[in-house]
C-alpha cells in the first residue's frame, strides 16, 4: 500500500486517490507491491526488500547512496492479524521527499500525519518531516514505557498487598503478565537503540544541508530524549526482574507450606501406624490380644500418639 502526504495548513494531508505521488513530500510504503517498487525506482529511489532490511550489520542499515540516506530502525508494532512484533522500518531521505518502507504497523505512522502541525521541526521539507516522525516514534516508545510502569505498579500492589491470601493461580497469572511486559520492554529497548543510531547517523550526515545547524540541533534534542528513555527502561527492567523474583519466591513459599502441611499430616499417622503394625503381628505369645481392654487400649494409644505429634507440630509452629 502506498500513501503520499503533502504539507497542508501547517500539517500533513494525504494526497487524494489517483493523484501523482510525486507531489508528496512523504511517501509511506506499507508492504509495497512490485508496481509501487517500480514507481519508486522511477523517482530514483531503490526500495530495499524485507531481507535487506533485516540485515543486522550497521553498514546495511545506515548508509548513503549518492544524495540518498538509507536509515533502518527496528520499531515495535503489529502485524495485520494483531500480533505484536518488532520489525525493521527503513527511512529513505532525499532532497525532494522522505520515503518510508515497512512491513508491519507501528502506531506513529498512523498518528503523526494528524499531529504533524504540533511538531517542533515542522513539515516544510523532507528532513523536517523525518525529524517530526522520529519525534513521534520516540513519544510512542515513551508511552509504551509508561504503560509498562503502570502494569508493574498494579501487579506489584496486587501481589504484595496481602501475599498470604493470594492463591497460586493468581501468582502464576501475575507472572505471565510480567513476562509479557518483559517481552514488550525488550522490543522498546531495541527500538530505542536503533533510533539512537539512526539519529546519530543523520546528525553526522546533515553537515552539507543548508539548514544543518537547526536540523542537527533538533536531532540532538530528540537523541537526548532517547537517552533519557534508555535510563528509564533500565530502571523498569530492574523492577521487572525484582517483581519476577518476588513472585517466584511467593509461589515457592506457598508450595513449601503445602509440602510442610502434608509432611506434618504424614507424621501424625506414623505412631498409630506403628502401633497397629505391632498388634497386627501373628505371634503366639502376645498377652495383650487376650485382654478385655486390649482393643480400647490400642485405639487410645493411637489417638494419644497422634495428638502428641499434633501438639508438638503446633508448639514448633510447623502448622
Amino acid at each position: 500500500m502506498l500513501t503520499a502526504y503533502a504539507p497542508h495548513l501547517g500539517g500533513l494531508a494525504p494526497l487524494p486517490h489517483g493523484e501523482d505521488p510525486a507531489r508528496g513530500r512523504w511517501i509511506d510504503l506499507y508492504q509495497p507491491l512490485d508496481q509501487q517498487v517500480r514507481l519508486m525506482r522511477s523517482f530514483g529511489v531503490e526500495v530495499p526488500t524485507l531481507e535487506d532490511m533485516e540485515e543486522i550489520e550497521i553498514s546495511n542499515r545506515l548508509y548513503r547512496e549518492s544524495d540518498l540516506l538509507y536509515m533502518t530502525a527496528v520499531l515495535p508494532g503489529e502485524m495485520p492479524d494483531g500480533k505484536p512484533v518488532a520489525m525493521p522500518v527503513t527511512f529513505i531521505l532525499s532532497p525532494d521527499r522522505l520515503v518510508t518502507v515497512r512491513h508491519h504497523a507501528p502506531r506513529p505512522f498512523t498518528t503523526f500525519p494528524t499531529r504533524a502541525e504540533r511538531s517542533a521541526s515542522g513539515v516544510s521539507g523532507p528532513d523536517r518531516i523525518f525529524l517530526g516522525l522520529m519525534e513521534e516514534i520516540v513519544a510512542r516508545l515513551a508511552d509504551i514505557l509508561e504503560g509498562v510502569g503502570k502494569v508493574l505498579d498494579q501487579t506489584g500492589t496486587h501481589v504484595f498487598e496481602d501475599a498470604s491470601k493470594i492463591r497460586d493461580v493468581v501468582l502464576k497469572a501475575a507472572l505471565i503478565k510480567i513476562g509479557r511486559q518483559s517481552e514488550l520492554m525488550a522490543r522498546v529497548r531495541l527500538g530505542l537503540l536503533s533510533v539512537e543510531r539512526v539519529l546519530s547517523f543523520y546528525t553526522a550526515a546533515a553537515d552539507d544541508h543548508p539548514d544543518a545547524k537547526r536540523l542537527q540541533a533538533l536531532a540532538k534534542s530528540i537523541n537526548r530524549d532517547v537517552q533519557a528513555l534508555e535510563v528509564h527502561a533500565d530502571f523498569l527492567g530492574s523492577r521487572l526482574g525484582m517483581t519476577v523474583d518476588a513472585t517466584l519466591g511467593l509461589i515457592n513459599l506457598q508450595q513449601n507450606n503445602t509440602v510442610r502441611v502434608l509432611s506434618v499430616v504424614a507424621a501424625l499417622f506414623l505412631p498409630p501406624t506403628m502401633i497397629a503394625s505391632i498388634y497386627g503381628m501373628n505371634f503366639d505369645h502376645m498377652p495383650e490380644l487376650h485382654w478385655v481392654w486390649g482393643y480400647p487400649m490400642a485405639i487410645g494409644a493411637m489417638v494419644l500418639s497422634a495428638l502428641g505429634i499434633y501438639a508438638l507440630a503446633r508448639w514448633k509452629r510447623w502448622l
